[in-house]
């Protein structure tokens, strides 16, 4: 195997796979990059055997071959080397050579033939969608999803198709967020699938350029997604969602208008003094303001008064600041609208007029 790849058409797809890779590997070959020559195409793979991403470049005058390298010492190599510099990668037996002007590299490499092979059944539905309609979805749900919760089903993302309606769910048990869309093409079909925590945080950092085209191909188990040269592909989390419905079918005090600057400046500065573990806040409602304060271990003190227009009576209910500013930082009109449910169970955040996602945040006991 010998190839010559510019620097920069190396760097970008390398980088990209790298991530994917784990720095500790129960398998040594996992923390390596599969390098397939085939066709003039540069064929680059990564894998922790949960998500693969796969990148195809085209490249001339290259001879055939197939080897595993190293893949952190393989990927500083080519970043620290100058912009624009040409590099010459060949193999001999079990490593390879990389040389570029005047540095020589030698790495000791694994072969291609015990690389594992990425377990992947037949993929019956597809849709097409935007990169950056799907960014869109995934940057206001899943920073709701929950990390190595026991309830595994939420480290991760449910996506439900339902012919051409898109709807994103992510949860942690204490607040959700739902995202809703149209598809331009309709499917067809009706699917639920729930996509792994790492994999969804991978595949958002991917979609980078709004105006490529992904195609979207799963089944029960797995999931590939193309993007330009690139080929993404996961494990599905084997479970099922909870029933999220219920919680839009029970009575709510009038709706809270206020403006979400205001709302955020004032959670941001109470927070400051709010106990660092749990992060809770008091909300004091009254017909005409909104108390916002919080108390610590330490006896500090923080309170902060927003003029509101409320009809009902004066309601006292806890959150975790941070799980509210999350959810405000998300909207995009100007105004927030707080709408908590009559037996104080939770609170939905949303926007005035034709919001496609809404944020439910549950109280706390203080």
């Amino acid at each position: 195997m010998k190839f010559i790849i510019n620097r920069e058409q190396l760097l970008t797809p390398l980088q990209q796979i790298v991530s994917v890779i784990e720095k500790r590997q129960t398998m040594p070959i996992l923390s390596n990059v599969l390098i397939v020559i085939n066709d003039d195409q540069l064929i680059l793979t990564g894998t922790d055997l949960e998500i693969q991403l796969i990148a195809k470049i085209n490249i001339n005058s290259a001879t055939a071959g197939a080897i595993t390298v190293p893949a952190r010492k393989f990927l500083d190599i080519c970043r620290l080397l100058p912009n624009g510099a040409e590099i010459t990668i060949e193999q001999h037996d079990d490593k390879i050579k990389i040389a570029s002007n005047r540095s020589r590299f030698s790495l000791s490499c694994l072969p291609a033939d015990n690389y594992p092979e990425f377990a992947e059944a037949e993929l019956e539905n597809q849709f097409f969608i935007t990169a950056g309609q799907f960014k869109k979805a995934l940057d206001k749900t899943l920073f709701c999803m929950a990390n190595q919760d026991v309830r595994y089903y939420l480290n991760g993302l449910l996506l439900h198709i339902s012919n051409s309606r898109l709807e994103l769910v992510a949860s942690d048990g204490h607040r959700l967020s739902i995202y809703e869309d149209q598809l331009e093409q309709a499917t067809g079909f009706e699917a639920r699938i729930i996509l792994p925590r790492k994999g969804v945080l991978e595949l958002n950092r991917l979609l980078d350029d709004p105006e490529a085209e992904l195609k979207v191909e799963f089944s029960s188990n797995n999931i590939r997604i193309f993007i330009k040269n690139l080929i993404f592909s996961a494990k599905l989390v084997d479970s099922k969602y909870p029933d999220f419905g219920k919680v839009f079918q029970q009575e709510f005090f009038n709706k809270i208008h206020i403006e979400k600057q205001l709302l955020k400046n004032a959670l941001t500065r109470v927070a400051i003094l709010s106990n660092e573990k749990f992060k809770g806040v008091t909300f004091d409602m009254t017909a005409d303001s909104l108390r916002i304060s919080t108390h610590n271990p330490e006896h500090d003190e923080a309170e902060e008064e927003l003029a509101i227009e409320y009809t009902g009576d004066p309601l006292s209910i806890a959150f975790n600041a941070q799980y509210l500013l999350d959810a405000v930082s998300n909207l995009d009109s100007d105004i927030a609208v707080l709408t908590i449910a009559s037996n104080a169970s939770s609170c939905f955040i949303d926007e005035p007029e034709g919001c496609a996602y809404k944020f439910i945040v549950m109280p706390m006991r203080l």
